[in-house]
């Protein structure tokens, strides 16, 4: 069961979200809320692959310096990045300095451009994968049939750092699953706007 609790605004929240002011704000305006706008597509898929074997609020202190280094998470300026752009932002000490992750936003933002092109936008082909009936017995999972699907598809495409995982966190974060607790104030603010 995914735990809520009683927190002294009055308001009952997700467990998980109580540990720290960042996750408080995070877990309130953004995560589970639906997001169909193609960069915070994009950044959220890519920040999840940055953050396979680190703790979230590590990616969530520093995501405004991810949004300078990777340009707002254009994917289209994002794609046309050299090896020079590569060598920087191992320097650059406000992000994750991870060779293969950085090589895999540049390649994921490429593979971004050929998705477009066959979807429309990166908004169609990811909320394809929305899935159609959730049986959710409130219990936390980590992945899904559906995120499973899309991580293979990603992989087809040529998408690097998105296993089924990271491919599940993000579906949970961009709203195409709801996932707060049964109780929780934001679930229940995200029920009434879908």
């Amino acid at each position: 069961m995914i735990e809520t609790v009683k927190c002294d605004d009055g308001k009952i929240r997700c467990k998980w979200s109580i540990s720290t002011a960042e996750y408080i704000n995070y877990h309130d305006k953004e995560w589970g809320f639906p997001v169909y706008d193609e960069n915070r597509l994009f950044e959220k898929i890519c920040l999840e692959g940055f953050q396979a074997g680190l703790s979230w609020r590590t990616i969530l202190t520093k995501r405004e310096n991810f949004r300078l280094a990777f340009k707002e998470f254009d994917y289209i300026k994002v794609s046309r990045f050299s090896e020079k752009k590569v060598e920087a932002l191992l320097k650059n000490e406000g992000i994750i300095r991870h060779r293969g992750k950085i090589e895999a936003t540049i390649n994921n933002a490429k593979m971004a451009k050929l998705v477009v092109k066959e979807f429309g936008s990166l908004s169609e082909y990811f909320w394809s994968f929305k899935p159609k009936k959730i049986k959710r017995d409130y219990k936390l999972v980590s992945i899904t049939e559906e995120s499973i699907r899309l991580s293979k598809d990603l992989k087809r495409r040529g998408w690097k750092f998105v296993g089924p995982t990271t491919a599940y966190a993000f579906m949970q974060a961009m709203g195409l699953v709801n996932d707060h607790g049964k109780n929780c104030h934001t679930r229940k603010k995200i029920k009434s706007i879908l």
